[in-house]
């Protein structure tokens, strides 16, 4: 039975290709033989290729360093943490409380679409989703209710997201005493001058000295 089918099977081989047996499968082992050799070659090329976008993507999730604290900064401290050094952590603040988002870099560092954000007290322009310079600030004065809206829920998103840091010094005006032109000699002066509407201190003893004399008469 075995003889038959292999009678067979050389019959069709040669109707089908056109080739005898021993040179059909001749063709067939070295078709085999290049394609583990291909596989080989191509595999080990994707094996690399792999590896090293492997090796890429682990440089680029490294764990981020803790967020340090800054404490109270002033605006111009904040703008040194805007991006542009990459050893420096990556800060923003809203409505004066400054949050680190070094980990939302491909937003808001350079290059990102809120890169004009970091390291400056945003407020203003998160409030308007205004990208211009004169927003770029904490002022909140003039601020209508939907605007004041919006920054409460960016506030809500930072304050869930990220990791307070620090918060922006705030100047206090100066209250001005005594007027500029008023000298200390001067006040001093008004404070020791007797009021013209009350008697001296001698206008008393001079008037009993005076009943006296007439009581004697």
């Amino acid at each position: 039975m075995a003889l038959e089918l292999w009678e067979a099977l050389k019959e069709s081989i040669t109707a089908y290709t056109g080739l005898s047996p021993a040179s059909f499968f001749t063709v067939v082992v070295v078709g085999l033989t290049l394609y583990y050799v291909v596989s080989n070659l191509f595999g080990s090329f994707d094996d690399g290729h792999i590896q090293q976008r492997s090796r890429v993507f682990e440089e680029k999730t490294e764990p981020l360093p803790p967020p340090v604290q800054l404490g109270e900064v002033t605006a111009e401290e904040l703008k040194q943490y805007d991006g542009s050094d990459p050893k420096k952590p990556l800060l923003m603040a809203i409505k004066g409380q400054i949050y680190d988002v070094t980990q939302s870099r491909m937003f808001y560092g350079p290059g990102g679409p809120y890169a004009l954000f970091a390291g400056k007290d945003a407020s203003r322009a998160l409030a308007k989703m205004s990208f211009e310079d004169n927003d770029l600030t904490g002022d909140l004065t003039g601020l209508g209710v939907f605007e004041l809206d919006a920054l409460q829920d960016w506030e809500y998103k930072f304050m869930g997201k990220y990791v307070k840091v620090g918060t922006v010094k705030t100047t206090v005006p100066v209250t001005v005493g005594p007027s500029e032109g008023q000298s200390a000699e001067a006040s001093q002066s008004d404070a020791v001058k007797p009021s013209e509407e009350c008697p001296s201190e001698t206008a008393a003893p001079k008037e009993t000295e005076e009943n006296n004399a007439e009581k004697k008469e």
